[in-house]
């Protein structure tokens, strides 16, 4: 078991028995799928959006050289410039490249999962820029030390009593504030430090081909005054993001925003295009390698709306942190290893139920399932899995291909459990569950009795 394995069997196993994160995650998810219900009710036939929303992702990605090309021209020609970074420590060095072109001294960020990708914060640090988060979760995380939890709610896993013992220990307000006043904090610390800031950042949820423009959805006014103020805006954008029209903002828009939050529509939406000061990182990192692959290319597909990590049971069970991936749950488990590498990132794969759920929510009609079936099935083929598995899958295809040694191999696991000898075997699982008792005759023998 490689070091990334080891840490998220060991971080999902904490997780998985801690009462009070799973009940915080229990009613934060709740209140979600309750939103989202009356925002499905809005369209007038969800399905056919979906199917229309993942017609346009298919159009784009199995064209994508030329649409980028296109956004590319088209941002160019209105003023902007457009850089190209194949990994993410070229991405973050263009940054603190154009960081030390321009004299930047301090950056804020509008909320950006690409640059948790690429590690952005820690490179400038290391130049010696100051990065300050500015969308309210972010800020939170920032001012903990910790990775986001999840891709649109980043403190989902924390509740106001634990915000506020966070701000309380930073700027020395009351643990008893409420979520209104504990907003009001974060609004006064941070105002100030979008007038000061040299450079603004951010991502992008879509990037037009048509007119070279980007667009980003907010809750917070944070993101317009991130890319508004600092004379310099540089945004970081994965090439998956390109959609063909700007027109296709009449779908995706709404389609985001209810499988993200469950509005309508966000509070903030806003199209951004070329000036001077406007720059835009084109980002791969993996994308391409993916994109080679024909099968499963359409996991490029996804709008990062959150709706699958918000209906994995096992996310909801062992957490956003215990992934160690800037992509949790199924999205993440599902493209981590194209992006990072399969021997060391196939095991998120095999952490799923493969209920489908995943797939029932995703807006764009992602069989995310089926991916996670083919990394199984891919990491096979690279020999990522243990000898040992090899060996007890071998077993039962061997037992399963004769109902005599499928028959044999029922009586000596029932005479095991009999005896006691089950229980070392399955010693992860009865670490927190009970070891079944085993039935008094095979189903086979009942049926015939019958």
């Amino acid at each position: 078991m490689n070091a990334n394995a080891l840490q998220f069997q060991r971080a999902a196993d904490a997780k998985a028995f801690d009462l009070r994160h799973r009940a915080i995650v229990a009613k934060n998810t709740g209140t979600y799928h309750a939103a989202v219900a009356r925002g499905l009710a809005r369209f007038a036939d969800w399905e056919t959006a979906r199917r229309r929303a993942a017609q346009v992702k298919w159009e784009t990605i199995n064209h994508l050289d030329r649409y980028l090309e296109e956004f590319e021209r088209n941002v160019l020609a209105r003023g902007g410039h457009v850089h190209w970074a194949e990994t993410a420590t070229e991405a973050s060095q263009l940054v603190v490249s154009l960081a030390h072109q321009h004299g930047v001294r301090k950056v804020v960020k509008s909320k950006s999962m690409v640059t948790e990708e690429i590690h952005l914060n820690p490179a400038l640090e290391a130049a010696g820029v100051t990065v300050l988060e500015t969308d309210l979760g972010e800020y939170i995380c920032q001012l903990r030390g910790e990775p986001p939890y999840h891709i649109v709610t980043p403190v989902m896993h924390l509740n106001r009593e634990q915000i506020a013992q966070t701000f309380h220990e930073k700027f020395g307000s009351s643990t008893d504030a409420t979520a209104e006043q504990l907003a009001g904090i974060a609004c006064e610390k941070l105002r100030a430090e979008f007038l000061s800031a040299d450079m603004g950042i951010s991502g992008a949820n879509f990037a037009f081909a048509d007119t070279g423009m980007i667009g980003l959805c907010t809750n917070e006014g944070n993101g317009r005054l991130t890319t508004a103020l600092p004379k310099l805006h540089v945004a970081i954008v994965g090439i998956e993001k390109l959609v063909p029209r700007i027109e296709d903002l009449a779908l995706f828009w709404p389609l985001l925003a209810t499988h993200g939050t469950g509005q309508f529509l966000t509070v903030y939406n806003t199209l951004i295009g070329g000036s001077e000061g406007f720059h835009v990182i084109l980002l791969d990192n993996g994308r391409t390698k993916l994109l080679a692959d024909a099968e499963q290319r359409d996991a490029l597909h996804c709008i990062r709306c959150g709706a699958c990590l918000n209906a994995c049971p096992v996310y909801k069970t062992v957490g956003g942190h215990s992934y160690g991936t800037t992509y949790q749950g199924p999205l993440g488990s599902m493209i981590t290893p194209h992006l990072r590498g399969v021997a060391d990132w196939s095991h998120l794969s095999y952490a799923s139920s493969l209920c489908g759920k995943c797939a029932d929510v995703c807006p764009v009609h992602i069989p995310i399932h089926h991916h996670l079936l083919h990394n199984r099935r891919n990491s096979v083929r690279q020999h990522c899995d243990s000898p040992l598995q090899r060996i007890a899958f071998r077993l039962w295809l061997w037992a399963m291909q004769s109902p005599g040694r499928y028959a044999l191999g029922g009586k000596l696991a029932r005479l095991g459990m009999r005896l006691g000898l089950a229980k070392p075997l399955a010693k992860a699982w009865t670490k927190g569950r009970d070891l079944p008792e085993p039935p008094r005759e095979a189903f086979r023998d009942w049926w015939r009795n019958q």
